[in-house]
């Protein structure tokens, strides 16, 4: 059926939208241009290994519109993996159309189908209003942690300043 959008895991032949995706949403948000080289070699590398985690794509017309990476994380207190929702991207002239909401009810009923699953979690920017009240819209709740890391001194993904 035309215009209908098709929710589907990545595959090797989607691993060029998801980075430029990547690139795209790191200048959106955070202002950072990501290093191709290494976006590159980061999107083929978990599309190559399933247990780094996958990737969930919203296609229209054989285009790829939109997508996400999941990776998971163990909690000893549940005995069971959180999926966390990562580099989510729709490109522009998508957005506010519900196809986020159409890829996070793929990965909910993902995870209610896979009784090792406990969950899921995302982090946001803190600025970014439009996505934290989609969340919320969704169910999801802000928790009481905040997100601390340490980059090893020579880890480099993003060029100088724009």
């Amino acid at each position: 059926m035309p215009n209908e959008i098709l929710i589907r895991l990545a595959e090797m032949r989607d691993a060029l939208a998801i980075t430029e995706f990547n690139r795209a949403m790191a200048l959106e948000t955070e202002q950072k241009k990501l290093i191709p080289e290494v976006i590159s070699k980061g999107v083929n590398k978990l599309l190559n290994n399933p247990d780094l985690g996958f990737y969930v794509v919203a296609e229209r017309d054989n285009e790829v519109i939109g997508s996400l990476m999941v990776t998971a994380e163990w909690s000893d207190w549940r005995n069971g993996l959180f999926w966390w929702i990562q580099s989510v991207y729709i490109k522009p002239d998508e957005r506010r159309k519900g196809i986020y909401t159409k890829l996070y009810h793929f990965i909910r009923e993902s995870a209610n189908n896979n009784p090792s699953i406990c969950g899921f979690r995302l982090y946001v920017e803190k600025t970014n209003i439009l996505a934290r009240n989609t969340y919320e819209a969704l169910g999801m709740m802000e928790t009481n942690y905040r997100i601390y890391e340490e980059l090893k001194s020579d880890t480099r993904f993003y060029m100088d300043a724009i």
